[in-house]
């Protein structure tokens, strides 16, 4: 065992000297093989990052949630948006009836979404995004009270007049969020509303989606008085129980929804049945271009890298033809040479893999500085980019290690 210690260190020492003693030699035969562990980490990370980032938003839309609304949730250039727009908008008694009809479903929700302003004192915010909604909202979307409180009962049953900023709309108003609690705003054509809580900051969302930090949240009832229920883009939310599946949930929806709007079975649904976990699927196959792309660079990189690590391989047994000779005359076996050589042409790999790896680390702090979601190195990354180093310098090794471990020992040392 310790041997082979031995064997791993002196290898090690020797792709070190080699390094220091050629430095833009070696770094320049190194460039291919930093620029593929560079390509490979960087590509996977920021996918793995996006997919993270993409899989919380949709989590922020609802596990399991189905959302009813006139319009089916996708684009591209066959949308049919002209068969959609005909469709009648989904209506609050409607939502009623579903919660007689489908009791299974654990949450169902309605809810209205406008835009208006938000005025206190001297400070006005246009373009602010209303979400009005009945009680069980709170229980379908992710989001938490910083401050303050969420609505109770009461206040949905009478419409009080009570809102919940978002975060960033608190802090421009009040200045801090935790100044907002109790204050009077006005809203649309100068409603007064008293602030009862301040939803907990949620950072900037990938998909877009609820935007909790720019938004104020009403009772359904509140928000009746200022919109008009056609045009504020109503929407039913219906959530599964813990065991149910959202497929179950759709077909039980589409029975009810066909039954509520006395539809025939010989015509077609006139409502969309948005699935929001099945939305993930859309984006696999833009991961999917991304990750070949990534690999596909790399690959080359590392191949002219390979051939680079093979030229410093060859120069090096030139260069210890005659310590390879003594060796082999004091009984060191071809195995050992063997080793040597292929672990010098590893490690000088795992070299220019650790520059690509240093160089990644600072990218992603500059992603994470510019994008809207936090891009981080995952751990079997980085093992797998040690694998690839590994393998590589094995493999860009192994001819010059064939070499000097096949040379004679007598005609070795008589070299110069």
């Amino acid at each position: 065992m310790l041997r082979y210690l031995e064997i791993v260190w002196t290898s090690f020492k020797m792709a070190l000297q080699e390094f220091r003693s050629n430095k833009l030699r070696t770094f320049l035969s190194l460039l291919g093989i930093t620029f593929g562990i560079f390509c490979i980490i960087s590509v996977l990370s920021t996918i793995s990052s996006m997919q993270m980032a993409v899989n919380n938003d949709l989590k922020a839309l609802g596990n399991k949630t189905i959302y009813i609304d006139k319009w089916q949730y996708g684009g591209g250039p066959d949308y049919p948006w002209w068969k959609f727009i005909k469709r009648p908008v989904p209506k609050y008694e409607e939502m009623k009836l579903l919660k007689q009809k489908v009791p299974d479903a654990s949450h169902i929700s309605f809810g209205l979404n406008a835009n208006s302003n938000v005025d206190y004192g001297d400070n006005s915010l246009t373009g602010v995004s209303y979400y009005g909604n009945t009680e069980d909202f709170d229980k379908i979307q992710q989001f938490t009270i910083g401050y303050g409180r969420y609505f109770q009962q009461a206040d949905f049953d009478r419409g009080t007049p009570y809102v919940v900023l978002g975060y960033r709309i608190a802090e421009r108003l009040f200045g801090r969020a935790t100044s907002a609690v109790d204050k009077t705003v006005k809203l649309k054509d100068g409603k007064n509303a008293l602030v009862v809580g301040v939803i907990e900051k949620q950072g900037q969302s990938l998909l877009g989606g609820w935007d909790y930090d720019n938004s104020i949240l009403l009772t359904y009832g509140f928000m009746r008085q200022m919109f008009k229920e056609e045009n504020a883009q109503p929407v039913i939310l219906a959530q599964a129980e813990g065991g149910m599946t959202t497929q179950a949930l759709i077909n039980e929806l589409e029975g009810a929804m066909r039954s509520i709007r006395k539809l025939s079975p010989t015509q077609e649904n006139n409502f969309a049945l948005n699935d929001i976990d099945s939305l993930s699927k859309f984006f696999d196959p833009i991961f999917s271009g991304m990750n070949i792309g990534g690999w596909s660079i790399a690959a080359l990189s590392l191949i002219v890298g390979m051939f680079g690590v093979a030229n410093i391989m060859f120069v090096t047994v030139r260069e210890r033809t005659s310590q390879i000779g003594l060796k082999k005359a004091i009984g060191a076996k071809r195995g050992v040479i063997l080793t040597e050589f292929l672990l010098e042409s590893a490690f000088l790999c795992i070299i220019g893999g650790a520059i690509g790896l240093l160089a990644v680390f600072v990218l992603t702090l500059v992603f994470s500085a510019i994008l809207n979601f936090p891009v981080y190195i995952p751990l079997n990354i980085i093992v797998m980019a040690v694998v690839i180093c590994l393998f590589t310098g094995v493999l860009a090794g192994i001819i010059p290690a064939f070499i000097a471990a096949r040379m004679d020992p007598v005609v070795a040392i008589r070299s110069k």
